[in-house]
């Protein structure tokens, strides 16, 4: 039975002895303003509850909970009930929705998934970078529903990051990118929120060191108490390879009477195997390294935990640095370093692209600069014609096309 509800009786209405009871609502006096279905469920410990009871067009029954008084008055409940029978007999099934949303993945799962997917096949240093992008993700949004994260959300976690750590916001930004491109592909969500974010500007820097630091840098490094480290920031600079490069070095990636370096392909930024000519100062250092009883598959810079390799050498670098007085200096700077040398002494481009291991003449491009003596010179030969002046002579530039 049903009988019109108001704001009085719907809170004088008795509770059941045990379990519930439902109240229906009625039409008004005109036969109006009426959702069948509609009534204020009422527990036996008092608790008030309104509800719309309704069949969907599979013909499955439903319940579904509008809200409590007074957060909900009795007026707005009615109204609640009305439009939701209108979604109904569209074709709607508002409670299964409602659970869908519930059920529906957060941020923290997707995070839960990127690591599992996507970190797997990444190189250990990016494996390590992306867990520290994912970990600021979770922290600022692991509660989130996916499907919810807006273009705000996004650009208010970005900027939180950016106060302390600009770059870092950018790399989160990135990974954040990835993670929803992957949502997008499950259905988790129709959009990718981050895409049109303004990042942060870097600045691309390139620093060499200069003649009198790398003096400085050789003295420190053979004075310095932890031989294992300077042996490895010396291969850094004699080869030019990256930091994890070198750390995860084994003996058997190395001929060193032919004087070659065979990098393997997991373990270069390329993902494509590199071979490497060794200059005979680099082989003289590792053949000092080398014991009689060191093991093909050995590591050349072993860790202290057994079957590691060494994993950091953040500390000596910076203890070298202070000794050597080298200021703004990052071990990535040796790459650089040997790379300037290299074309300071000119050699051609694609020379030291080749012993760096670049893939596209573009990246190997940005050391064109430091090569200035042959243009300076160009440059004071059309002077001293122009001047009347006899000009010097040319020294042809031997390092081949650039």
């Amino acid at each position: 039975m049903s009988e019109r509800l108001t704001e009085k009786s719907a809170g004088a209405l008795p509770a059941p002895d045990e379990g519930n009871r439902i109240y229906w609502d009625g039409p008004n006096s005109k036969g109006k303003d009426w959702t069948p279905g509609f009534g204020l469920r009422v527990t036996a410990a008092g608790a008030r509850a309104f509800i719309l009871n309704y069949r969907t067009r599979s013909g499955r029954d439903r319940r579904l909970t509008i809200g409590s008084p007074p957060a909900w008055s009795l007026t707005a409940a009615r109204a609640e009930a009305a439009a939701l029978k209108r979604r109904i007999d569209g074709g709607e099934d508002p409670l299964a929705e409602r659970q869908d949303a519930r059920d529906a993945p957060t941020m923290g799962e997707l995070c839960d998934r990127f690591v599992e997917e996507h970190l797997a096949k990444k190189r250990p240093s990016t494996q390590r970078s992306y867990q520290a992008a994912v970990d600021e993700i979770r922290h600022g949004m692991g509660t989130r529903k996916v499907a919810e994260i807006s273009v705000d959300d996004v650009e208010r976690l970005h900027r939180k990051i950016t106060e302390r750590a600009p770059y870092v916001a950018n790399r989160c930004a990135a990974v954040m990118s990835k993670m929803f491109n992957m949502a997008v592909r499950s259905g988790w969500r129709a959009d990718n929120p981050v895409r049109g974010l303004e990042r942060n500007e870097e600045a691309k820097r390139q620093r060499y060191l200069k003649p009198d630091e790398l003096a400085r840098l050789m003295a420190a490094l053979a004075e310095y108490e932890d031989r294992q480290a300077a042996q490895i920031i010396s291969l850094l600079l004699l080869t030019g390879a990256r930091k994890n490069e070198v750390l995860s070095l084994r003996w058997r990636d190395l001929d060193l009477d032919e004087g070659k370096w065979i990098k393997p392909s997991a373990h270069t930024k390329t993902r494509r195997e590199h071979h490497l000519d060794l200059g005979n100062d680099a082989v003289k250092l590792l053949r000092s390294i080398k014991s009689p009883a060191a093991r093909e598959d050995g590591y050349v810079f072993p860790g202290r935990i057994g079957g590691q390799h060494r994993i950091n050498i953040k500390d000596a670098w910076a203890a070298i640095c202070k000794t050597a007085k080298i200021t703004g200096a990052r071990i990535h700077d040796l790459r650089h370093t040997h790379a300037s040398l290299l074309v300071t002494a000119g050699f051609s481009l694609p020379i030291v692209g080749a012993a760096l291991g670049h893939t596209q003449p573009i990246t190997t491009a940005r050391y064109a600069h430091v090569r200035n003596d042959p243009l300076r010179a160009a440059a004071n030969h059309v002077g001293s014609i122009l001047a009347g002046k006899k000009p010097g002579k040319v020294v042809p530039f031997k390092g081949g096309r650039r």
